[in-house]
């Protein structure tokens, strides 16, 4: 009996986990990379006790073994994880001494978890293994061992997503959500009468949406989600209801689902707010209240409102009596401010933040406090004695020594070198990146060892590019940096888990904190010290563009899963061999890359085993306030002289130095692969002086490096699905000619079925996907293509179908073996003033699983829209022998010759995306 008891309490405290990492790591706002903590956000060693004010489980059972484990949770509480380790291993030994195999099951866990904070991971999968082997064997009722196990098996999970194996983590949480669901014989959405235990229950299923995701499963990771927010809809208001909620709202500003994020969170604090009358819980409600507080700061904060994130952060600091709140609450605060510019705001914080770091004892929270506020205060204005940034570095070096924490020391370590970096002492900075990085590897610390990899490889760029040494040994220095950014990327893409997922605050410093090392990388590769740069140079910064473009689009997905397996090399090859069965069907591939002080362009030409390549000496704020006055003018008709000359300059960077090899080389199609603002340009309308480059080329663009699965588009029996909407809808026009166009492509593409207006609705449309192997969907409606996913869309006549709705109504035809030959989305645009907004567009054609996709870049003329999709399926289809992209071609050369619609304003925006066969 006792040991059932025993087994029966121990299990109410036994994931020190499910609390106490947030706890130590929510202060680390700044140094995001510095953020990341388990995937649970509660994981913590603290009692599970619902009711904060009963006396602590020691209290109860006074021994040895416990009182070591107690101990081991206070230590692991305040960050003092290597002292949490020798204690808690003594626990272990303790209670198998005492032969409670339960209490040292539970001993283990926590052992884990302590592990997985220094980083390390054999250890802390050997101690979990053997917990739940120990767990299986124990003799304990049915609801007590049900909640053990699923506790650990969280722990394992937790455990395995840190370590990259999300498909392992994710059984191991559906296993623990079984165990769960077991507990006093509760049904799947309850945990009997354990309310801490639905909490646990709440994160398990975030976290399994987060694993979804992950992998891939981006539609079942929001059908959990909305699960679970029904869930929670039904439960009465309590704490744990308002805890729940908050999980809730985090995990969903993690899959960027925002405004949702922003519902949830703002029932959490109305319900703590509804508990404040509680005198029993009053103090508690109010803790919640700030908790919700900070995360709706964060909320805002990501969707860029940063005036009303300001406030919530300050409403947190006002409401909570936690010190560590009301720090977190500040210290966010003040990088915002910092972030805003607003410096002085954010030096009257300074001496409150101070006052607070100084009260906490030694501690993890205490060093990543510091750390914060010296990143902080690094930029500002104002970074002078006693509180500059370097003296809090150093405290925090060594602060991090005593507690024996590698991944801390590494992270102040390597801070205090880019201090020396700026300042130009290349020296210390070297030295102290150097020891941060090593510091880094063996702790394990993958998010942070990419800092300092990419720290050193700047370093030693600078170092090169200033230096006066002879040519060998610049060169040298160069093939060393190399190599150091090199392995900075190959961390990186190990980690694009943690940049599309596990951290939430990733994507929206995307350019700052990723974008930069890949383009530093390209810069050395394509910069030798003397003559030109190698084919392995070339090739590898065209690899290292591929990449940046792969994870840009990880980033913008949240989620690492974009495999595309076909790559454009061996399409180019192909179209060597259709060349004699096909008219212009010869392609060469440009790569245009922007640099901080040139324009680079590698060619690729078929049957051509080397790269080609050239350059512009040309300032990167020169080229891009080009083209942003050109993608400014080119949509205005009466705008024709300006943006011949603009349009010019753009041919004279990219085509023409490759003129001659191109009519050599009997080139017919360019493909390109854009980078950066390029994306927002129409190359169609590129101008050599005389002619566009519509007129001597076929156009078509490709997100990668890789395509889906390419093949010219087979004519016989093609089928087409037409859904229109030509009524006004929502504020937007109507689209007169949405009929005309219907009527000229049923004209031309016999087996055609149509949806429109009132019939063209999203069920009707995934209907219609479903039930027929359609070749070509085309979509002639309003739509909207922007940076931020959530604001993509297409409309349909009863409501907007988001990009994630039209990717999942797609992906209902996809488990059929032909893929969609084309994606047609006409009368779509990209969004007015959004410079990124041409990365919706490419997330539509990587998402639908088309093999191409046709879009414009910018509304046009509706007569003029349907005239040249008509004239577009016209020339697919009376001409056997053209491809995708010189069809679109000969419908653009019709407007371009057309008394009403030769300005490039009315032609040009269309781009064809994918396979251009």
């Amino acid at each position: 009996m006792r040991r059932c008891s025993l087994f029966c309490r121990k299990s109410q405290r036994l994931i020190f986990c499910l609390l106490a990492i947030a706890t130590c790591l929510c202060i680390c706002l700044v140094p995001r990379f510095a953020a990341y903590s388990a995937i649970s956000s509660d994981s913590a060693l603290v009692s599970q006790s619902p009711y904060p004010s009963e006396a602590p489980y020691l209290s109860k059972v006074p021994y040895p073994s416990e009182e070591l484990e107690q101990q081991g949770r206070s230590l692991y509480e305040t960050g003092r994880f290597t002292e949490a380790v020798a204690v808690l291993q003594r626990a272990v030994t303790s209670y198998q001494q005492q032969g409670d195999t339960s209490g040292q099951a539970i001993a283990l866990s926590n052992l884990a978890l302590t592990y997985r904070q220094i980083g390390e991971w054999s250890q802390a999968n050997d101690a979990i293994q053997t917990s739940l082997m120990l767990l299986t064997d124990v003799s304990a009722q049915a609801s007590d061992r049900s909640s053990g196990l699923a506790q650990v098996l969280d722990i394992q999970g937790d455990l395995q997503f840190a370590q990259g194996r999300a498909e392992q983590a994710l059984t191991r949480w559906q296993q623990a959500a079984e165990y769960y669901g077991a507990i006093d014989g509760a049904p799947d959405n309850a945990i009997g009468n354990a309310p801490d235990a639905s909490n646990r229950l709440t994160q398990n299923r975030i976290n399994q949406s987060r694993a979804l995701q992950t992998l891939g499963f981006y539609q079942k990771s929001l059908t959990l989600l909305d699960q679970l927010a029904q869930s929670l809809a039904t439960q009465p208001a309590s704490l744990n209801k308002a805890t729940a909620l908050r999980k809730l709202g985090e995990g969903l500003r993690v899959v960027g689902r925002l405004e949702e994020a922003q519902v949830q969170l703002g029932d959490s604090l109305a319900i703590a707010q509804q508990l404040l009358t509680d005198s029993k819980i009053a103090e508690e409600a109010a803790e919640s209240m700030a908790l919700t507080q900070v995360s709706l700061g964060n909320t805002a904060r990501a969707e860029q409102e940063n005036e009303t994130a300001l406030g919530w952060y300050q409403q947190a600091a006002d409401t909570s009596s936690s010190s560590k709140t009301q720090l977190q609450a500040n210290l966010n605060q003040m990088s915002l401010l910092v972030e805003m510019e607003r410096f002085l705001q954010a030096q009257q914080l300074v001496p409150t933040i101070q006052a607070q770091i100084e009260a906490l004892p030694l501690s993890r929270t205490a060093v990543y406090a510091r750390i914060n506020l010296a990143e902080s205060l690094s930029k500002t204005n104002a970074d002078a004695e006693p509180l500059s940034s370097a003296t809090l570095l150093s405290t925090a070096v060594k602060q991090s020594q005593q507690l024996g924490d590698q991944r801390t020391q590494s992270y102040a370590l390597g801070l205090l070198g880019r201090l020396y970096e700026n300042t130009r002492q290349w020296s210390s900075a070297k030295e102290l990146t150097q020891q941060a990085l090593q510091l880094s590897t063996a702790a394990n610390a993958t998010d942070v060892t990419y800092l300092w990899q990419w720290q050193l490889g700047r370093i030693l760029k600078t170092q090169f590019e200033q230096g006066n040494a002879p040519a060998e040994k610049l060169e040298q220095n160069r093939t060393e940096a190399i190599n150091l950014y090199r392995q900075a990327i190959e961390t990186l893409q190990s980690l694009r888990l943690d940049i599309a997922s596990i951290n939430p605050d990733q994507q929206f410093s995307f350019r700052k904190n990723v974008e930069p090392a890949y383009r530093e990388h390209i810069e050395l590769l394509l910069h030798p010290v003397v003559d030109k740069p190698s084919q392995a140079d070339l090739t590898a910064a065209r690899d290292a563009l591929e990449s940046l473009q792969t994870v840009e689009l990880q980033n913008f997905f949240r989620e690492a899963c974009l495999d595309v397996p076909i790559a454009i090399d061996q399409v180019v090859e192909e179209t060597t061999a259709l060349a004699e069965s096909s008219t212009n069907a010869l392609a060469a591939v440009v790569y245009p890359i922007i640099l901080s002080d040139s324009l680079e362009i590698v060619l690729k030409l078929p049957d051509q085993s080397e790269l080609l390549h050239y350059s512009t000496q040309i300032a990167q704020d020169k080229v891009e306030s080009t083209l942003l006055e050109l993608r400014h003018q080119i949509t205005q008709p009466d705008s024709l002289e300006s943006v011949q000359s603009l349009s010019q300059r753009a041919y004279d960077w990219l085509i023409r130095p490759a003129e001659q090899v191109l009519q050599a080389e009997e080139i017919s199609t360019l493909v390109f692969v854009l980078d950066g603002f390029l994306k927002n340009i129409p190359m169609a309308a590129l101008y050599d002086g005389s002619h566009y480059l519509v007129e001597t080329y076929g156009v078509a663009l490709t997100p990668g490096l890789e395509l889906f699965n390419p093949q010219p588009i087979e004519r016989q029996g093609l089928r087409l699905l037409f859904a229109g909407l030509s009524d006004s809808v929502e504020g937007f026009s109507s689209l007169e000619a949405v009929e005309v166009e219907k009527e000229g492509i049923v004209e031309e593409v016999s087996q055609t079925t149509v949806l429109l207006n009132q019939t063209f609705t999203a069920q009707a449309l995934e209907t219609e996907i479903e039930q027929t192997p359609f070749d070509i969907v085309h979509l002639a409606t309003h739509g909207e293509f922007s940076s931020d996913r959530n604001k993509t869309f297409i409309r349909s006549s009863d409501r907007r179908m988001t990009m994630d709705e039209l990717d999942r109504i797609l992906q209902t035809r996809q488990a059929r073996p032909d893929p969609i030959e084309l994606l047609a989305l006409s009368a779509c645009e990209t969004a007015e003033g959004d410079e990124q907004a041409a990365l919706g567009l490419a997330g539509v054609a990587v998402r639908a699983g088309a093999r191409s996709t046709l879009a414009s870049l910018w509304s046009t003329d509706d007569r003029s829209n349907a005239f040249l999709m008509i004239e577009f399926y016209r020339q697919l289809m009376q001409n056997p022998s053209f491809s995708k992209s010189q069809a679109l071609r000969q419908a653009q050369l019709k407007l371009v010759t057309h008394p009403n619609y030769g300005h490039p304003s009315y032609w040009a925006p269309y781009v064809l995306l994918g396979n251009w066969l």
